[in-house]
């Protein structure tokens, strides 16, 4: 089999850490497998490197200084787990993004992977060595150093498992695999064995940590069969595969409940009611990389005027406020909210999964503020206080803790 696993910088985090990975690996290569292993930076790595720069500019740019910088915490954890594995007496080597044939596309610190030049890495498999990549990282097709943004190892790991036709790639954190919920907000919580691309790509995309929604949809597209698990311990984690690889899935109605807090609303008051007019202002925001998420625009008003409410990450709030400001009377922002999603594939031939979800929140007091749906998720919009509240009474009237 060709394994390929990624760790991330909890798993790589000190030199004790790396041993550990040092010991999986080869317990892996020892089973008879050829493995690729793509790591984090060490845990804590990343923000001190911006943290450098901002000592010389408060807000430093996307640029390709800020690319070059980032992707060496990744190659310090390459080449650390490499060196420790030829101390251990296992033939393993290094390689930057550049190395291991990562081309991504010129957008500095967002970069897309365009291809994977597999040769380095084939050739490496061939000499029967173990490859150690370093994650989140690529080059342009100038030659120029390439970051993948937050999560882009997860990315790096799934787009090299793809492109070597890999057997499995394993996803390494902190955490058992991909549970019902968050185990913090609601113990009673269920690891799941087996869960869809899709469903996986909604809770990823609703706040659940455990993988970058990015690297999921690519998981998707190239057919890669995903399992994430602790490094920590040797428990079986969660496969991530596609609907046909899982079994009696319609008898699951829901398989998660995800809550984002990095969630902010958007309303634009006095907005012109006319055909064009939402369009600008969206391809505006679009246009500047900013990730609209729920959209809810009201009836128009008697001086022909309406207003537009929309969610964005919080971060991005204050920039897409300056972009639509000129577009209306008022612009507000509201921080104080978080969003709240039912996740399930069984949603495309069971009733009722969306009025049991309003009449949950409904008896616990929770207003909601804003909707939106799609075949396999229901999104809400609450004010934050409410949040935890939601997540554990929704997961209560889904009986997801049975």
């Amino acid at each position: 089999m060709l394994v390929v696993q990624k760790y991330g910088g909890t798993s790589v985090g000190t030199l004790e850490r790396i041993d550990e990975v040092t010991k999986r690996v080869i317990q892996t290569r020892r089973a008879g497998n050829d493995v690729v292993v793509v790591v984090s930076a060490m845990s804590g790595v990343t923000n001190r490197l911006i943290e450098y720069a901002e000592h010389f500019a408060k807000n430093a740019p996307q640029s390709s200084d800020m690319d070059m910088l980032l992707s060496a915490g990744e190659r310090v954890t390459s080449a650390l787990l490499s060196i420790s594995l030829n101390a251990n007496g296992h033939d393993a080597v290094s390689m930057s993004g550049r190395a291991a044939g990562i081309i991504t596309d010129d957008v500095s610190t967002k970069a897309r992977i365009l291809r994977i030049d597999t040769t380095n890495i084939k050739n490496a498999l061939k000499e029967g060595k173990i490859v150690v990549v370093a994650g989140f990282q690529g080059v342009n097709e100038k030659g120029e150093v390439t970051t993948l943004g937050r999560g882009g190892s997860d990315l790096s790991a799934v787009a090299i498992a793809g492109a070597l036709k890999a057997d499995v790639c394993e996803i390494y954190t902190d955490v058992d695999g991909v549970y019902t919920t968050d185990p913090r907000i609601e113990p009673k919580a269920k690891k799941l064995e087996k869960i869809s691309y899709d469903e996986m790509l909604e809770l990823a995309s609703m706040g659940a940590k455990v993988l970058q929604n990015r690297s999921v949809e690519l998981a998707k597209k190239l057919s890669v069969n995903l399992v994430t698990r602790s490094s920590f311990n040797n428990n079986s984690g969660t496969l991530i595969t596609g609907e046909e690889g899982m079994q009696d899935m319609e008898k699951v109605l829901i398989s998660g409940i995800a809550l984002d807090k990095n969630q902010a609303r958007v309303t634009i008051r006095g907005v012109t009611d006319k055909p064009g007019v939402a369009a600008a202002i969206f391809t505006k925001l679009a246009e500047k990389n900013i990730n609209v998420d729920i959209i809810i625009q009201n009836n128009s008003k008697e001086d022909g005027t309406t207003s537009i409410g929309f969610t964005v990450p919080q971060n991005e709030a204050d920039m897409a406020k300056s972009i639509v400001e000129n577009e209306a009377k008022s612009v507000d922002i509201d921080n104080d909210v978080v969003k709240v999603s039912v996740v399930g594939v069984g949603m495309k031939s069971h009733s009722g999964v969306a009025s049991l979800a309003f009449a949950t929140l409904a008896n616990e007091g929770i207003n909601i503020h804003m909707i939106s749906t799609s075949e396999i998720k229901i999104s809400m919009i609450v004010s934050s206080k409410y949040g935890e509240l939601a997540v554990r009474a929704l997961h209560k009237a889904y009986e997801l803790d049975a």
